[in-house]
């Protein structure tokens, strides 16, 4: 049976969606089946957005239909009725997951102080424990409760959930009071039962802040100018332009939106010139009331500066245009990316999830998804916090990934560019980049300090000081010298650049680790309930014996490194000793060469894939060995066989493809595809860290104990 467990509140705006996303996100790194359900809908005519939200989410394989209980409209007309209906509902998917998260109803349609009551009776009669969310803030008045307030309303929300025969698994007291949600759980306790956790999620503005689409929709204002993209950006506060240009200068607030009269062409130009400043704040929007059209001279002037801020024009006058605004408010279900990291990183630090599912007695699975691999990663990542520099600032998707990373808290971050055009982009996007350092390559201390070390270590191939500072205003260069000299932990590149362009600076720089020859690749394989470990499939085009030795050792270490146990298997068209010719003999001497190497390493070869990943063929073609049937890294005789083979099964068993891991190196530079999403970049950024965190690695600086790479590894880069 699942573990069964419903979000539910005594009032409507109290966050449950916030607190149902992060338990989503807790349970999906526990479980591999995780389920979503909504005994009542928001909304006969709309889709529930709430449910829409959770769907969403990538550990959640389950339709709309089959995971909506009944409606507002039918628990009025009869509640026993709508009751057996969302009992018989939610068994009809109960069997299918491990955990399921039961979403209460929200006081949305005529809310009574009966409704609490019977989301209650919901959870009895499910079998499910009760998550019990309580607002900090007072919907009706909208200001913060006091501790007394909130245990008053514990009091009473409690007794009523145990009148129903409800268990309480815990209680989330949210958007509270940011300076009392240390006081507001200790000052409760005595007002539920015993035993039971209280944890408080403190307000976060942008989470309640709508995005400028929304107010752009409540001002019924028709976007005329700017990037339709950016209305997604949350608006964080409003200005009404009823002033002189100097005094709406004075009153412009970071993320706000500007509502003005569409003749008032001198505030526009302004504060559109202001935008272009380092020195204002950056706004999310203007709104131009009174259904009055731009000057065409000042059209022009707007079309010469080329800023993509949204503008849209609303037929209403000043009043009606603020007040509808004023009236609008966002949630966490039409927000963007950085609304939904702010929601995750304030569930996960504020509430103990491993206490709350440990209280809800929730089971670790044995079966490691590609969910499950990802949270640990990040996890992992969060343990020990590394700083990685990421070398492509100029990239959209290195600013998003950049955004979540600092979030959820997995990295320290440094980005190289044009810290104004950097930021001003990030402010654009929606983006919260305030605790990135932003370095550009012409710095006047990095840059010369880093070229005289760059010439030191290439003064051997004749390279000047001269030489040496234009090759800083590399990004590339820049950033590896950055890790090099420890003033960062790794390097994440490649969005924008070519593999070869993103390591050879490694190999001229960081250099190989003692023992290891040539820098390769694996490739992370998370299929459905396992992961495996491919090389090399990026880097190395026709390994030597010596090389392909090279090749397992550094994967099986690797291996190791994310928690996999090394069984290496060194494939061939053949298997044992079945085969003959020369690509047979190369595999069967690199595996003599790792046994000799690494003798406590379960390696077979050659073998084919079939034995060595499927018992059953091991069974009849290699019974004795340790590793045909259970390989876990699976080290490929050359770079066409692997790269075509990681992605066959990337796309045939819909394997996540976390990489390429680049290994040998002393200090991590990672590589991204060229198409690479802002999860894959997150994940990278995640093992970078992991792998910095290693500190086998000698200290920064040393280079005589390293191997210098340069040769025919950097042609084949």
């Amino acid at each position: 049976m699942p573990t069964r467990i419903v979000i539910a509140s005594p009032e409507g705006h109290a966050g449950k969606s916030i607190v149902a996303l992060g338990l989503v996100e807790a349970l999906s790194r526990r479980v591999g089946r995780v389920g979503v359900f909504r005994p009542i809908a928001r909304s006969e005519q709309e889709r529930d957005r709430v449910l829409e939200l959770l769907l969403a989410h990538e550990a959640v394989d389950l339709s709309y239909e089959e995971a909506i209980g009944t409606t507002y409209a039918a628990v009025h007309d009869d509640a026993d009725a709508a009751l057996a209906t969302i009992v018989d509902r939610y068994h009809r998917i109960d069997e299918r997951f491990d955990a399921i998260v039961i979403v209460g109803s929200d006081y949305t349609d005529v809310g009574s102080p009966t409704e609490l009551g019977f989301n209650a009776r919901v959870a009895a009669n499910l079998g499910a424990s009760v998550l019990l969310v309580l607002g900090g803030r007072d919907p009706e008045t909208d200001t913060a409760r006091t501790a007394d307030e909130l245990r008053q309303l514990a009091d009473v929300t409690t007794a009523e959930l145990a009148q129903a025969h409800a268990s309480i698994a815990g209680i989330i007291v949210n958007r509270a009071d940011p300076d009392a949600i240390d006081a507001i759980p200790a000052a409760m306790a005595d007002a539920v039962p015993k035993g039971v956790p209280i944890w408080s999620i403190p307000e976060d503005r942008l989470l309640s802040a709508p995005s400028v689409g929304t107010l752009f929709a409540a001002a019924e204002a028709e976007l005329v100018r700017g990037d339709a993209e950016l209305l997604q950006r949350e608006s964080l506060g409003t200005v009404v332009a009823g002033m002189s240009m100097e005094h709406v200068l004075e009153r412009l607030i970071e993320g706000g939106i500007l509502v003005m009269p569409g003749d008032r062409s001198d505030v526009v130009v302004g504060t559109l010139l202001a935008q272009q400043a380092e020195t204002f704040p950056s706004i999310a929007g203007i709104i131009l009331n009174g259904g009055f059209e731009l000057h065409p001279a000042v059209q022009l002037l707007l079309d010469g500066l080329d800023l993509d801020l949204p503008i849209g024009a609303s037929p209403h006058g000043t009043y009606e245009t603020a007040r509808r605004i004023a009236t609008t408010r966002g949630s966490l279900i039409d927000g963007t990316q950085r609304k939904r990291d702010a929601a995750l990183a304030l569930f996960e630090q504020h509430i103990d999830s491993d206490a709350l599912l440990e209280r809800l007695e929730v089971a670790t699975t044995d079966v490691v998804t590609p969910l499950i691999f990802e949270h640990s990663l990040i996890e992992r990542a969060r343990q020990d916090v590394r700083h990685i520099v990421l070398p492509e600032g100029d990239d959209d998707r290195i600013l998003q990934a950049a955004s979540t990373v600092l979030a959820r808290g997995i990295a320290r971050l440094t980005i190289l560019g044009d810290e104004p055009s950097i930021r001003q982009r990030a402010a654009s996007l929606g983006l919260d980049l305030a605790n990135a350092r932003i370095v550009a390559t012409d710095d006047a201390e990095l840059r010369p300090k880093y070229a005289a070390e760059y010439q030191r270590l290439r003064a051997h191939k004749g390279v000047s000081i001269e030489q040496a500072m234009e090759r800083l205003l590399d990004v590339s260069y820049f950033g590896t010298l950055m890790v090099h000299l420890g003033d960062a932990d790794g390097m994440v590149s490649g969005a924008a650049h070519t593999t070869a362009h993103t390591i050879k600076p490694s190999f001229e720089t960081i250099k190989t680790k003692p023992g290891v020859s040539v820098v390769s690749s694996v490739f992370l394989m998370a299929l459905a309930d396992r992961v495996l470990v491919y090389g090399d499939c990026a880097v190395i085009p026709e390994p030597t014996v010596e090389e392909l030795a090279d090749i397992a050792v550094s994967s099986a270490a690797t291996a190791r490194e994310f928690g996999i146990e090394p069984r290496v298997a060194m494939l061939s068209y053949s298997t044992g000793e079945s085969g003959t010719g020369a690509e047979v003999e190369r595999v069967r001497a690199a595996t003599e060469l790792v046994r000799e190497r690494a003798p406590e390493l379960p390696v077979e070869g050659p073998i084919q894939y079939d034995a060595a990943a499927d018992a059953a063929v091991a069974q009849k073609k290699m019974p004795e060995s340790q590793v045909a049937g259970r390989a876990t890294v699976f080290v490929f005789p050359d770079l066409n066989t692997g790269n075509n083979t990681y992605k066959a099964v990337q796309r045939s068993a819909g394997a996540l493809a976390i990489g390429p891991v680049l290994q040998g190196l002393n200090k991590p530079v990672n590589d991204l595809s060229r198409g690479a999403l802002v999860s894959d970049i997150v994940n990278t950024i995640a093992i970078t860290a992991i792998q910095a965190q290693d500190g086998s690695a000698p200290g920064a600086g040393t280079d005589a104990a390293g191997t210098d790479s340069d040769g025919a590894q950097e042609a084949s880069a």
